[in-house]
């Protein structure tokens, strides 16, 4: 670890600055576009008697224009509170050496893509390939289309224990959830307090631009990560040091509070489906009814024994066998993880389809389903958008 701050400490003392070299077939035409236009200065110019090079800075950026360099122009994208500001409102320019000019908005307002709603159905079995992402971690897609870009839900995996190579950073989203399916994950939180190990069974809300870090994992860490909408910026912050020295739980991040939900402090309750019961993780409060996320289990009172006892009498549910019940629900999104156990999913037009842990579906709104021969350790976890819907039983 010394070895690498010392080379990191040489490299800084050494590296003085960096430029983006840029070819100019008129120097005195490109200087006065990127000064008057763009509000660049002038920071060096040569030779004197027939200037050939010129360098610009401005904006965080430094620029060489070089006459006749064999570079092509490129595109320079100028990040601005209000874009209509600058140039005369126009948001596409091209320099006279051809390098092309965005201007663009800095922070650009999120955007969530309407919902393209469609029954899915993703098996493990099926070898859904796993991708390396961000800090080495493998990603398994568990919603295909994303449904048109408005939620992105990911298997996560990291196979061997120990440090993981993370930073500081923050996501632009409007929910993201981390549930812990598999070993544990150390994290720390802007103004959460110190490092807390997540373990399985537990799960943590991100709200929107909180600061956080992966530490650490154990070994063949697996968690479940849902992102609205399915493409989201991450920014590295290189200036936040976690954890913070402030304490402050309750701080709202974009309308939303932290929230941290543990398995040993759950407390379960009927669900809204009959034979089932769930433990409500605080989210929906905590993210202001934008989602909910709960963990449901088959109800262990009153079951008789065997494999289908699932599909004997009603449990609080209503009139129908609990196994045989038909439900339609009237939310947005509405996406579940098979933790545990076996069932089948049984859709409108849509058939039967066996499942096992690993396995995750989405069901759209106003469509009936049920869920039919139930193993005993059946357990799922249902994440719902928005928080409040209502489940219609047929």
């Amino acid at each position: 670890m010394q070895l690498h701050d010392d080379k990191q400490t040489n490299r800084e003392n050494n590296i003085q600055g960096a430029e983006v070299r840029l070819p100019s077939a008129d120097l005195t035409a490109d200087l006065a576009f990127f000064m008057k236009t763009l509000g660049f200065r002038m920071d060096k110019i040569y030779p004197a008697d027939y200037p050939t090079v010129s360098v610009l800075s401005g904006h965080g950026l430094t620029i060489r224009l070089e006459q006749d360099a064999s570079e092509p122009p490129g595109t320079l994208r100028i990040l601005c509170r209000d874009p209509a500001a600058l140039a005369g409102g126009q948001t596409e320019l091209t320099a006279p050496n051809g390098t092309r000019v965005e201007i663009v908005q800095a922070d650009p307002p999120l955007e969530i893509p309407p919902t393209e709603h469609a029954f899915l159905v993703r098996r493990l079995k099926d070898n859904t390939p796993w991708v390396i992402g961000r800090a080495g971690m493998h990603y398994r897609d568990l919603v295909p289309g994303r449904l048109g870009g408005s939620i992105i839900a990911s298997h996560i995996r990291i196979p061997d224990a120990g440090p993981v190579p993370d930073v500081v950073h923050y996501h632009t989203v409007g929910f993201q959830l981390i549930f812990c399916y598999r070993g544990e994950v150390k994290l720390v939180y802007e103004d959460q307090g110190p490092p807390f190990m997540l373990k399985a069974g537990d799960c943590v809300i991100q709200p929107p631009e909180i600061r956080h870090r992966v530490l650490e994992s154990s070994e063949n860490l697996q968690v479940i990560e849902i992102g609205v909408p399915a493409d989201h910026v991450t920014t590295i912050d290189h200036k936040v040091e976690l954890p913070t020295g402030v304490l402050n739980p309750d701080r709202v991040f974009g309308g939303q509070t932290f929230c941290r939900h543990q398995l040993k402090d759950a407390v379960w309750a009927p669900w809204r489906i009959a034979g089932f019961e769930a433990r409500e993780t605080g989210i929906g409060e905590a993210t202001g009814g934008v989602a909910s996320v709960q963990v449901a289990r088959i109800t262990t009172s009153g079951n008789s024994g065997g494999k289908d006892s699932a599909n004997g009498s009603p449990n609080g549910g209503g009139g129908a066998a609990c196994g045989d019940q038909v439900t339609s629900h009237t939310g947005d999104i509405l996406f579940t993880f098979v933790m545990e156990g076996e069932c089948t999913l049984n859709g409108e037009d849509q058939g039967a389809h066996r499942l096992e842990a690993g396995d995750a579906y989405v069901i759209p709104p106003h469509t009936k389903t049920s869920l039919t021969d139930r193993s005993y350790d059946l357990e799922l976890l249902e994440v719902a958008l928005p928080a409040r819907f209502e489940t219609i039983v047929h």
